[in-house]
Parts: structure tokens; C-alpha cells; sequence
């Protein structure tokens, strides 16, 4: 991947989605993707209590650390990679926690239509102006 921009769903050159506590398949704060990610952490989520919940009762246990493999647990608020599928059922279910647009990675398209995505999106547009009517 050396050289090579990375894309968010925007077509723009991929941002950092966050750093405490540290994100991203390859933890460098970034919903980078590559080969070895084939779950497609791509989705660059501010996790709520409702998608912490959901995510449980569907086997996939965010909350609680893991510190053998350098996993706090998450907590609501905190920024997170999240698996593209893993995102989409929680869409489904009316639980999708927020996304950063600018910091999720153009393959997570593969999976959910980018008009679910802006749905729910949190970014702040680099220019907030355009935020007031």
C-alpha cells in the first residue's frame, strides 16, 4: 500500500477516524483496508450504547477488554473501525451508531449503500458556514 491514497466514501483522501483508544484493523487510527482485512473494518462509527447493546446480543462482544490481544473495550462516544456487515445489520435493526464519512474507507460502499451512510453521518464539513441556513 506504500504510495498509495487510501479513499473515503467521499472520494477523498481518507482521514483518521481516532486514536484513543486506538482504531483500525492495522490500529494506526485509520479504517484502512488491504487484503489481510477481510472483515472490511472500513466504517468509521461513534459507538452509542444502542449499537454496544446490539452488537452483544449478535455475538460480538465490543465492551468488554480484551487486554492479551491491547483491547480496552469500548465505551459510547468512542470512535471505531467497524466491520462494514457488522454496521449494516445494526442499520437494520434502527441502531447504527454515527459516522465520520471523511474517515471511512471507500470499500465499506461494497457493502452499504453510501445514501445509509450519509444518513448517519457526523462530519463536519471543512468549511461550517455551509452548515448554516
Amino acid at each position: 500500500m506504500e504510495g498509495m491514497t487510501e479513499r473515503n466514501v467521499l472520494g477523498g483522501e481518507l482521514q483518521e477516524c481516532g486514536t484513543d483508544p486506538m482504531t483500525g484493523f492495522y490500529r494506526d487510527g485509520c479504517c484502512s483496508s488491504g487484503p489481510q482485512d477481510l472483515g472490511s473494518h472500513t466504517v468509521c462509527a461513534v459507538v452509542t450504547t444502542e449499537f454496544l447493546v446490539q452488537q452483544m446480543q449478535v455475538g460480538n462482544d465490543l465492551s468488554t477488554p480484551r487486554v492479551e490481544l491491547g483491547f480496552p473495550g469500548l465505551q459510547p462516544g468512542d470512535r471505531w473501525c467497524v466491520v462494514a456487515v457488522r454496521w449494516l445489520e445494526a442499520f437494520q435493526d434502527g441502531v447504527a451508531p454515527p459516522v465520520v464519512l471523511a474517515s471511512t474507507h471507500e470499500r465499506a460502499l461494497d457493502v452499504i449503500p453510501l445514501e445509509a451512510l450519509q444518513a448517519n453521518a457526523v462530519d463536519v464539513p471543512d468549511d461550517p458556514r455551509s452548515l448554516i441556513s
